[in-house]
C-alpha cells in the first residue's frame, strides 16, 4: 500500500486530469439525485406472544361472591343435641370452593412479568426512514448516451490512451448501460475495471532462468532512465540472493559510466567498464566471459541511448546482439526496453523499432511522476501485449516496483484502493 499511495501521489497529473475530466463530463447535462440509502432492517417483534397467555388468568376474580350464603343451618329440631343429625350437607360441597379462592389470588402476580413490550419501539422505524430521506446525500448523475460516450472517448485520447484503445474501452463501458443514469464515481469504477482488465494480461515480473549467466540487455532512447533502472534492478536482484554483474556498455558517455558505478557501489554489485569510445559489442562479449567465469546469476548490459530514427546507432545495437549470440545463441535472455512516459504516443514507434532490432521481451516504464499522459501504458499493453515488468515514479530505490494493474488503474483514475 505504501507504493500505491506514492504512485497515486506521483500520478497526480494523470489522475487529476482524468478525474476532473470525468466530473466535468457528468456535470455537463447531469442533475443532482439523492443517493439511495440502504433500507434499515425491520426490527424483530417477538413481544406480543406473552400477552395472549395472561388473558385467561383473571377469570377467578368473580368467584368470591357465593361464600356469604352458607350460614350454619339448624332446620331439624328433634335430635338437636346430636351433631350427627345435622349432616344434611347438600350445600356442604359448595363451602369448600370459597376456601381455595383466597389462595388463588396469587395467580394475578404474573401480570407484572410481561411488562417488556418492545412492539411499540418498532414503530419509530418508519419515522426514522422518513426523516432520513430529508438528509440523504446527493450526487450528480447523467444519462449515458452517445454524446457522453463521445466526450469520454476524447478525454481518453487526450490522456494518450490511443484512439483504438479509447474506442474499445468506451464501447465496453457502454455495453448494457446505455440510457442508464450514472455518476462520475460509477464511470471511474467502470474505467478502472476496463484498464485493469487490459493490463492484467501484461503484468508479469521479469522471468529468471537457470542459465548462468542470464544476460539482460537494457535498451532505450536517450534520457529514458536506463542507467538508473539497471542500478535499481541490480539492487533488487542482489537483495533476492542473486549474484549480479553490470556491464557499462554506454562507452560514449563518461557520465553514464560514472552514474552506473555509483549505483553499483550502492547495490554492492561489480561494474565492468571499458575505455571511453571503445566498441560496446566487444565490452559485452568480455563481460559475458567474466560473468561466466565468476559464476554470476545475472549479467545486466547497459547500452547507449539512441533515437529510433538514427539508423547508424540502431545498427550498432544490432551488432551487440549478434556478438552476444556468438557466445550464447540464446542470449540475450531478456531484452528490456525502458520507456519514458513523458514521450506519450512516441513510445509506440520506439517499441516497434526496438522490437525489430533487439527482439524486446519486456517493458519498464519510468517517469510516471512527470506526465499527465499515463494512459500511454494502457495503449502499449493493448497494442503490443508485451510484459510490463516494472514501473518507476521517482529516483529512490523503492520507486521502481513490479507492475500491479489494479493499483495502476486505481491511481490513474483517481480511485481510492480499498
Amino acid at each position: 500500500m505504501a507504493f500505491f499511495s506514492k504512485l497515486k501521489d506521483r500520478l497526480f497529473k494523470s489522475s487529476s486530469k482524468l478525474e476532473e475530466g470525468l466530473d466535468a463530463i457528468v456535470e455537463d447535462g447531469g442533475a443532482e439525485e439523492a443517493v439511495a440509502a440502504p433500507e434499515p432492517a425491520a426490527a424483530p417483534e417477538p413481544a406480543p406472544e406473552p400477552q395472549a397467555e395472561k388473558q385467561p388468568e383473571p377469570t377467578p376474580d368473580p368467584t368470591p361472591a357465593p361464600p356469604p350464603e352458607p350460614v350454619v343451618p339448624t332446620p331439624v329440631a328433634e335430635p338437636a343435641p346430636q351433631p350427627v343429625a345435622t349432616p344434611k350437607p347438600a350445600p356442604a360441597p359448595a363451602t369448600p370452593q370459597p376456601t381455595p379462592a383466597p389462595t388463588a389470588k396469587p395467580a394475578p402476580a404474573p401480570q407484572p412479568a410481561p411488562t417488556p413490550e418492545p412492539a411499540p419501539a418498532a414503530k419509530p422505524g418508519l419515522l426514522a426512514r422518513l426523516t432520513g430521506r430529508t438528509t440523504a446525500p446527493t450526487e450528480v448523475k447523467r444519462e449515458l448516451d452517445d454524446d457522453m460516450l463521445e466526450q469520454l472517448e476524447e478525454l481518453l485520447i487526450t490522456s494518450d490512451m490511443g484512439v483504438d484503445t479509447a474506442l474499445r474501452v468506451t464501447a465496453n463501458i457502454a455495453e448494457g448501460r446505455m440510457g442508464r443514469r450514472v455518476s462520475s464515481r460509477e464511470i471511474k469504477e467502470l474505467l478502472a475495471g476496463e484498464i485493469s482488465r487490459i493490463m492484467d494480461t501484461v503484468a508479469r515480473p521479469m522471468p529468471l532462468y537457470p542459465t548462468k549467466p542470464q544476460v539482460v540487455l537494457v535498451v532505450g532512447v536517450n534520457g529514458s532512465g536506463k542507467t538508473t533502472t539497471i542500478g535499481k534492478l541490480a539492487s533488487q536482484f542482489r537483495n533476492a540472493g542473486k549474484s549480479v554483474v553490470i556491464a557499462a556498455g554506454d562507452t560514449f558517455r563518461a557520465a553514464a559510466v560514472e552514474q552506473l558505478q555509483v549505483w553499483g557501489d550502492r547495490a554492492g554489485v561489480p561494474v565492468l567498464t571499458a575505455p571511453e569510445g571503445s566498441d560496446p559489442a566487444s565490452l559485452a562479449f568480455d563481460a559475458m566471459t567474466k560473468a561466466e567465469a565468476d559464476g554470476a546469476d545475472l549479467l545486466m548490459i547497459d547500452t547507449a541511448g539512441r533515437l529510433q530514427n538514427r539508423q547508424d546507432l540502431m545498427e550498432e545495437l544490432a551488432k551487440i546482439v549478434r556478438v552476444i549470440r556468438k557466445k550464447d545463441p540464446d542470449a540475450p535472455h531478456n531484452t528490456l526496453l525502458v520507456l519514458d512516459a513523458t514521450t506519450g504516443q512516441n513510445a509506440i514507434s520506439q517499441v516497434e523499432t526496438f522490437q525489430k532490432l533487439a527482439d524486446v521481451s519486456g517493458l519498464v516504464m519510468t517517469k510516471l511522476d512527470g506526465t499527465a499522459k499515463g494512459g500511454i501504458l494502457v495503449s502499449l499493453a493493448d497494442k503490443f501485449g508485451l510484459p510490463i515488468h516494472a514501473i518507476g515514479v521517482g529516483e529512490q530505490i523503492d520507486d521502481l516496483q513490479p507492475f500491479d494493474p489494479e493499483e495502476f488503474a486505481a491511481a490513474l483514475t483517481g480511485l481510492e484502493k480499498g
